[in-house]
C-alpha cells in the first residue's frame, strides 16, 4: 500500500535524490531563462538527433511551461548542461514528457538522478504519481522503468504519437508502454535507495516459463512453435539486444520487431496478463493477473 505524502516523506525523497545528483558531482536546477531554456531544447534535439528543436520542444514552449509552474529542470556538472527533463501537470499526476542526456555523458546514473529529483520535486508538491511514455523495443529503457525506478508498465498504447519527423522515430510507428510511478510504493522507495529488484530469468525458465517471442542470435524475432498465452504460465517477450544499433545497421531487420512485439505483448494483455519485469538481456516477464 502507497504512503501518504508527509513532510518527511518529502525531506527523504530530497535527501534521496541529492546523495543521487551528489555521487555523480551533477547539480539540478529549474531552468528560469530563456537563456538556459534554449540550451535545454538544443539538448534535446542532440540527444534525438533531430534537425531542429521544433520536431521536439523548442525554448518558447519550455518558457511556457516553466513560466506556468510545470517541471523544466537540467543537470549540470559544473557549468554544463549535460542532461534535461520535461514534466507538465494531468489530471492526478506530474507527465513527464520528455528527458535526456548529453550522448557522451549516458550511461553514468544522470538519468536515474534527473528523476530521483523529478520524484522529490513532484512530492514536495502533494503528487505522488508520475507517468509517461517510452519506446518498448529500447530495452534498456524498459529496464530502467521497471526496476532502477520501481514504475509499473500500465498499458501498452500502438503508434502513439502517430508519425515523427525526428532522427530516433522518423519512419517508425510509434508504439509506447505508458508507465505509472507511484512515488510512494515499496518498490518505488526501495529503488530510490538503490534497492533493485533483478529478473531471475533462469530461475522462471525453469520454472516453466514459455516464450512468447524469441530473438535468434543475428538479432531477429522468432515466434516459437506454441506462441500463445495458457495455461496460466510467466510468458517471456523479447526485444533486440540493441534496437538503436539495429536500425542504423540493418533499417529493415529493425522494422520486422515493431509489429513482432506489439502482436505478442497485446495478446498477452488481452488475455489478462501483465508485464512484471524486464530481464537486463531484454526479455519482457508478463504474468497471468486475470
Amino acid at each position: 500500500m502507497t504512503q501518504q505524502i508527509t513532510v518527511d516523506t518529502v525531506v527523504q525523497a530530497e535527501e534521496l535524490a541529492r546523495a543521487a545528483a551528489d555521487r555523480l558531482g551533477v547539480r539540478m536546477r529549474e531552468l528560469s531563462t530563456v537563456a538556459e531554456q534554449n540550451r535545454a531544447a538544443d539538448l534535446l534535439c542532440r540527444v534525438w538527433r533531430a534537425d531542429s528543436p521544433d520536431q521536439l520542444i523548442n525554448g518558447g514552449m519550455l518558457r511556457a511551461l516553466e513560466h506556468s509552474g510545470n517541471y523544466v529542470v537540467g543537470a549540470y556538472r559544473g557549468d554544463e548542461l549535460i542532461g534535461a527533463a520535461v514534466g507538465f501537470f494531468g489530471t492526478g499526476h506530474l507527465h513527464s514528457h520528455i528527458a535526456g542526456v548529453d550522448p557522451a555523458k549516458q550511461s553514468g546514473g544522470v538519468g536515474f538522478a534527473l528523476k530521483q529529483h523529478q520524484r522529490a520535486w513532484a512530492l514536495a508538491r502533494g503528487i505522488g504519481e508520475v507517468c509517461w511514455t517510452f519506446d518498448p523495443l529500447v530495452r534498456r529503457n524498459a529496464y530502467v522503468n521497471l526496476h532502477k525506478l520501481g514504475a509499473t508498465a500500465a498499458d501498452y498504447l500502438p503508434d502513439f504519437y502517430g508519425e515523427m519527423n525526428d532522427g530516433i522515430n522518423t519512419g517508425e510507428a510509434t508504439d509506447r508502454i505508458y508507465i505509472r510511478w507511484e512515488l510512494l510504493s515499496p518498490v518505488a522507495v526501495a529503488a530510490a535507495r538503490g534497492e533493485v529488484r533483478e529478473v531471475d530469468l533462469p530461475a522462471l525458465r525453469a520454472a516453466g516459463a514459455a516464450e512468447l517471442l524469441g530473438r535468434t542470435e543475428r538479432d531477429a524475432p522468432v515466434l516459437p512453435a506454441a506462441a500463445s498465452p495458457a495455461d496460466g504460465r510467466v510468458l517471456l517477450v523479447a526485444v533486440p539486444a540493441d534496437i538503436e544499433r539495429l536500425r542504423a545497421e540493418n533499417p529493415v531487420g529493425a522494422k520486422v520487431w515493431r509489429p513482432a512485439v506489439r502482436d505478442a505483448v497485446c495478446g498477452a494483455l488481452e488475455a489478462g496478463y501483465r508485464i512484471t519485469g524486464m530481464s537486463r538481456d531484454g526479455w519482457y516477464v508478463l504474468e497471468d493477473k486475470s
